[in-house]
């Protein structure tokens, strides 16, 4: 009872595991009879939602990678240099300001980068970053809060609930570490050279 922080106690309610992805999300309770989705008017404007869904419909199609970055750094994605956006691939519509990719990162065909997720009686916030170097696999999911390490890779139709390490790559649903980097800068495990 009193004397307890309320972000602790949120934080162990949500997985009552300490130092996973959800004890750095905001949590946003919302009243109502509907679920939280009903409320996202109030949390974030409709005009700039809507401004960042054209954004981001029109950077989904472009063919153009400097044209990509361009339309995304103007609804608040910090995007690093030489950063690959692959067509269609989305970053969050609401809170695209909550993004980094860092330099030479590829976010791969129709991968999805979200910074919220809307729950029956709160929506959650967490940043997303992908650090340099790493790559998002095609129709891959990142959920908010997550962190992908410095030249880790992520399957194609993974969803990424968790922290990826650098330099490790994950695979799965939800997305589970298959090989690490070695010493040498290899990955552990199987390579495309083992053959068959």
């Amino acid at each position: 009872m009193g004397g307890t922080d309320s972000a602790e106690t949120a934080a162990t309610d949500i997985t009552g595991t300490p130092g996973s992805r959800t004890d750095r999300l905001e949590r946003h309770p919302t009243g109502g009879a509907r679920n939280s989705l009903w409320s996202w008017p109030g949390a974030k404007s409709p005009l700039a939602v809507v401004r960042n869904y054209v954004v981001i419909v029109l950077a989904r199609i472009c063919p153009s990678l400097r044209l990509k970055n361009w339309l995304l750094r103007r609804i608040g994605v910090a995007v690093g240099a030489g950063v690959s956006w692959g067509l269609e691939s989305t970053p969050d519509v609401f809170w695209p300001e909550r993004i980094t990719v860092e330099d030479d990162a590829i976010v791969g065909y129709d991968a999805t980068l979200l910074c919220h997720e809307f729950l029956q009686d709160e929506y959650r916030l967490g940043d997303v970053v992908v650090e340099a170097g790493a790559m998002i696999g095609a129709g891959a999911v990142v959920l908010p809060g997550v962190t992908i390490g410095e030249g880790a890779r992520v399957a194609a139709n993974s969803l990424v609930a968790d922290d990826v390490p650098p330099g490790t790559t994950v695979a799965g649903v939800p997305a589970e570490v298959v090989s690490r980097a070695s010493a040498e800068g290899e990955t552990g495990g199987e390579t495309e050279s083992d053959g068959d």
